[in-house]
């Protein structure tokens, strides 16, 4: 199966389109005010409408309440909700409840243990595993990428956390059958919430010779 492709921290209306160009198979947008990558000021549902069906629309939120994902989710039309924070099984199993995809990332450090994963098998769609840091994400910064052979449930997962343009090779050589897709975000940047559609379109190119 080919390596799915999402590019997150999308803010700026022009570059969203230009992006969406590319044919990524998701792209987020960070609902977050703390977040340098904030789309909330300045994404519009027509700049969403001129985006391909195929493209899964996603909504990233860090600790935020059901209502209001859920309102987002209706006014913006998301077909997925990324939670970033410290949220339940509780809470995914409500907004898996009302037909929305489900990804819950995780924080990963040196010997971590995926245990704590678990309990959220039964409530989300996928896994996005990122570098800890002090924040939420969006740090440019690897987690040791060896660490993902303690990972086995059957269960898929997004790789995030410092990917680079010239990381082709080293994630193909990524070897867990759970390894469903990339999420490509501050690497690739011109400057948070701009993305370099040059640089994207190359590294996206090389992922998918490769696949």
């Amino acid at each position: 199966m080919s390596l799915k492709i999402k590019i997150c921290g999308m803010r700026e209306p022009e570059n969203i389109t230009d992006v969406a160009a590319l044919n990524p198979d998701l792209m987020g947008f960070i609902f977050y005010p703390a977040s340098p990558r904030y789309t909330g000021l300045t994404l519009n549902t027509e700049t969403l409408h001129k985006i391909s069906p195929s493209i899964i629309k996603t909504g990233v939120f860090v600790n935020e309440d059901f209502k209001t994902i859920v309102r987002i989710i209706e006014n913006f039309q998301l077909d997925c909700v990324q939670l970033h924070g410290r949220e339940t099984p509780d809470l995914c199993f409500r907004l898996k409840e009302t037909g929305i995809n489900v990804i819950k990332a995780f924080s990963i450090s040196e010997e971590h243990n995926f245990k704590k994963c678990s309990d959220f098998i039964s409530c989300t769609d996928y896994f996005l595993f990122d570098t800890s840091v002090s924040g939420f994400g969006g740090s440019g910064q690897k987690f040791n990428w060896k660490e993902l052979k303690n990972y086995d449930p059957d269960h898929p997962f997004f790789l995030s956390g410092g990917i680079a343009p010239d990381d082709y090779s080293a994630i193909n050589e990524i070897d867990n059958p759970s390894f469903y897709g990339i999420d490509l975000n501050s690497r690739f940047e011109i400057k948070p919430g701009l993305k370099d559609t040059a640089i994207l379109g190359k590294f996206i190119t090389e992922i998918r010779r490769n696949d």
